[in-house]
């Protein structure tokens, strides 16, 4: 089964580290993203720009509403993200558990719905 593994960070926190501990940061996400690889969990992944880089899009009576930056404000922001294989939920909360990020913010753990679980449509 397929899961996304959400990183939510605090964004002004990680702009405000120093140098050699973004470093470290990016090393311990180097190693993780390895062992995901090699164990063969590893789909997808990658990490996202600041959200004041986001656009958000909304539909409303026919019309496109754009707005620049994020829709919410929060304390972490989605910061990345990985998109696993694994046996079971508990086998995806355990590579959460083992991600950088894991010790500083949050890892969402979300199932991803498989084409075969949609209900049929008839046309």
């Amino acid at each position: 089964m397929r899961y996304m593994l959400l990183i939510y960070a605090n964004e002004a926190a990680m702009a405000a580290a120093p140098t050699e501990k973004t470093y470290e940061i990016s090393a311990a996400y180097g190693a993780y993203t390895e062992a995901l690889k090699k164990s063969g969990a590893w789909l997808a992944g990658d990490r996202l720009k600041p959200t004041q880089t986001a656009t958000t899009v909304r539909m409303a009576n026919g019309k496109t509403n754009v707005l620049d930056g994020p829709y919410a404000d929060t304390k972490e922001q989605l910061a990345g993200f990985y998109m696993i294989e694994a046996e079971d939920a508990d086998a995806a909360i355990a590579w959460a558990a083992r991600c950088p990020g894991a010790s500083t913010g949050t890892i969402e753990v979300r199932p991803i719905w498989e084409m075969t679980e949609y209900p049929s449509q008839s046309v």
